[in-house]
């Protein structure tokens, strides 16, 4: 069933790559959607493809890239949208 993902990451989740591989893991599991840097320090997330994908991007917030350092993942599940790809915005 196809779903979609919001999340915000908090952190040192910026300037460490956070939105290049997170569109990476994104597109490797088939998911579409957006990332995007808050002003706040954190990033947000717009994911949205089948619940496994998700689960496996969901997973994979929670640490980040190797230089990274997640404090906390806030997410919620939305209603299904569609999008071409997955872009940083």
């Amino acid at each position: 069933m196809k779903r979609g993902l919001h999340c915000y990451i908090s952190g040192r989740v910026q300037g460490v790559f956070f939105r290049m591989e997170t569109r990476q893991q994104a597109i490797l599991h088939g998911l579409s959607g957006w990332v995007r840097n808050l002003p706040d320090g954190r990033v947000e997330v717009m994911a949205f493809g089948e619940d496994a994908s998700l689960a496996h991007l969901a997973e994979w917030l929670k640490r980040g890239p190797e230089l990274a350092r997640v404090l906390a993942v806030e997410q919620k599940e939305v209603d299904y949208q569609a999008h071409n790809g997955f872009i940083i915005r």
